[in-house]
């Protein structure tokens, strides 16, 4: 038997238990349509391809024929007008410049009396509980927040009462 013939009977074999009788037609003519498509796509590139080689071929040619070079010539000797003004700056004389001199205390006049200085001595206070705190507040509904160990908020319930006790 030839081998065309055995692989198209396996072919009918597999086609024909569950496909629709039309199918091998249809799976054929797709096939048939994309083997085209890739002709087209083929002839296509073969036929861009010649296009940039004659038209790079073109313009080179008619490049060297006129003399223009495509490479940069070099730049011009002359300089190009500048967008600055140069300034030339030289140091003030000494005697414009403005300098200070320290002053002793014998120089100033006083039109007041001294000033009284105010101490203040460490320790004579202790610090309140979070129960006396709250009592405090007996009169305006306040909670104490932990946000960690050594770190608490306190928030009011009505805003009003939180404007009464800022801290200084």
């Amino acid at each position: 038997m030839n081998r065309d013939d055995e692989h198209r009977d396996l072919l009918a074999d597999v086609m024909a238990g569950a496909s629709p009788p039309d199918f091998r037609a249809a799976m054929l003519g797709e096939t048939l349509r994309m083997a085209r498509r890739r002709r087209v796509v083929r002839q296509c590139r073969a036929v861009a391809g010649t296009v940039a080689l004659f038209a790079t071929t073109a313009i080179l040619a008619t490049r060297l024929r006129t003399g223009h070079t495509p490479l940069p010539q070099p730049l011009a000797a002359a300089a190009a007008p500048s967008c600055y003004t140069l300034v030339r700056t030289q140091p003030l004389p000494a005697g414009d410049i403005v300098t200070t001199h320290p002053e002793s205390d014998g120089q100033f006049a006083h039109s007041f009396a001294p000033l009284a200085e105010v101490t203040t001595t460490p320790g004579g206070y202790r610090e309140i509980t979070d129960w006396e705190l709250l009592a405090l507040l007996a009169q305006n509904p306040a909670a104490l927040i932990r946000t960690g160990p050594h770190s608490e908020a306190l928030v009011f319930a009505n805003p009003r009462d939180q404007k009464a006790f800022q801290p200084n």
